[in-house]
């Protein structure tokens, strides 16, 4: 039956056939589909949150908690990153040393953590004026909110969050779509255009960090679409499967914010997920069968190289990603 990932496919398609900022090369896809080096695919690599704890509890509680911070990009060229780290590997890195060191989150202690003890787990000032600050506050509503949820919802267990999805991806997308931060959703020319970057890469993360057994188990874990934020749409734009617009193309070389919303925006997440699905289908027909989260690791992961990294990639300020 079509399911959410189904939407999140067909309206990305949509906005891409009407898209005035964004469009893809079609002709780019055969011979960057043979670039591609595929030998990573489904490889556990350093990402904090691809490693189990030693109880399933305390696992389901430190991967849904991370992706419930996964966000802020927009914000990352503003905090303090650890020597060599990305701004996602800072938090990520950070949590998982707070976690390792106090214990997994639990549902009552994520209620009552406050803006100060975020500033301080993150390594982060607590000034007002400090974007950084602003982050952190969004970090803090965001547990803040999952702790509520979990403590609503399944009586405090983020293992039941999971078993509640009953071996599914998608259905683990729309339980925690209830949580106003997970809910993705653009308005794209009076249409609603899904998204759901974190609450899909949460359903990866967890298959990834059970290594696809018990609550990682989602036997559809292959409809995921990519996860749309705003570094492989740039890498698939400095490797010309994605063209951006002169004026776009100076802003974000500027390092001018591209507001939450707009039209630019919206493009060029949803013609992100429409680029990989081209490309997905363009390696199954070269013979490689991929999912498109697999997709998407390679791309992110090739995101961190030098060459990618010496252009500017667009920054929003948005709890999306």
């Amino acid at each position: 039956m079509p399911g959410v990932c189904d939407e999140i496919r067909e309206r990305c398609r949509w906005v891409a056939e009407r898209a005035a900022h964004v469009r893809i090369d079609p002709e780019r896809l055969p011979d960057y589909a043979r670039e591609l080096s595929l030998s990573e695919r489904g490889r556990v690599g350093s990402d904090p949150a691809h490693h189990a704890l030693d109880d399933p509890e305390g696992t389901a509680a430190f991967v849904i908690s991370l992706d419930a911070i996964n966000f802020g990009s927009g914000w990352f060229p503003t905090i303090r990153k650890r020597p060599g780290m990305s701004g996602y590997h800072t938090i990520a890195t950070a949590w998982r040393e707070h976690v390792e060191a106090h214990g997994a989150p639990t549902a009552e202690a994520l209620t009552a953590l406050t803006r100060a003890e975020v500033c301080r787990i993150f390594d982060q000032v607590d000034d007002e004026d400090d974007p950084a600050t602003e982050l952190m506050e969004l970090f803090t509503s965001a547990l803040n909110d999952l702790g509520a949820f979990v403590l609503e919802e399944a009586d405090g267990s983020f293992l039941a969050v999971v078993e509640g999805a009953g071996g599914s991806a998608e259905r683990l997308v729309t339980i925690l779509d209830r949580m106003p931060f997970f809910h993705d959703v653009a308005e794209y020319h009076g249409v609603d255009v899904p998204l759901y970057k974190r609450a899909q890469i949460t359903a990866m993360d967890l298959h990834l960090a059970f290594g696809g057994e018990g609550p990682g188990r989602f036997d559809d874990i292959a409809r995921l679409t990519m996860f749309p934020d705003n570094l492989v749409p740039h890498v698939l734009r400095i490797d010309g499967v994605l063209a951006f617009d002169d004026d776009l193309v100076h802003r974000i070389d500027a390092e001018e914010l591209i507001a939450p919303g707009t039209d630019e925006e919206i493009e060029i997440r949803a013609c992100g997920v429409h680029a990989v699905e081209l490309l997905r289908d363009e390696l199954e027909r070269q013979g490689h069968h991929i999912t498109s989260g697999e997709l998407d690791t390679i791309l992110w992961t090739m995101g961190g190289d030098p060459r990618y990294k010496a252009r500017p990639r667009h920054r929003t300020r948005t709890v999306s990603y």
